[in-house]
């Protein structure tokens, strides 16, 4: 099966994590997508977060760097998720490297369009498994167990760093 790589980055600020609605996918999702060519997974989990979201961010460093300069050391992902994909077009998996991040602009969030949906969500809300509202008037929809898992480790590894 063919596979692609990704990056997705859960966006922390003060005690809470940045999600968004996803149309296709229907669920609660961090800010992230496909690498670009000649692109390291750094930068394209920071320009992913800043196309969805319109927030600058930078990667929380889970481990300190070597002392050496060369060559260049990238920080680690928390994890590496392999996921089925539902793009469209032939069956392939997304190979996601998943990083833990700050918000270098606060808390506003300017999404590229009107129509897309992103919510600030607390460590509560995450515990008692809250569902968020779709938009004003839609569902309220429960955040799946594994972007739920790993906004509640990221508010937790952000305390601590």
């Amino acid at each position: 099966m063919e596979r692609h790589f990704t990056a997705t980055g859960f966006v922390v600020h003060q005690d809470r994590t940045l999600l968004l609605w996803h149309p296709r996918l229907q669920a609660w999702v961090p800010p992230g997508g496909h690498l670009k060519p000649n692109e390291d997974p750094v930068q394209a989990v920071l320009r992913e977060i800043q196309e969805e979201t319109g927030l600058r961010a930078e990667v929380i460093a889970l481990n300190s760097a070597f002392p050496f300069d060369y060559p260049q050391q990238l920080p680690a992902p928390y994890t590496i998720l392999v996921e089925r994909s539902p793009e469209p077009g032939p069956p392939h998996e997304h190979i996601d490297l998943i990083y833990f991040c700050r918000s270098l602009d606060g808390e506003v969030v300017r999404p590229p369009s009107s129509d897309d949906v992103l919510v600030w969500v607390t460590e509560a809300q995450l515990r008692r498994n809250e569902p968020l509202p779709v938009g004003s008037g839609g569902p309220n929809i429960p955040v799946p167990e594994d972007v739920r898992a790993l906004a509640l480790e990221a508010l937790g590894v952000a305390r601590k760093r």
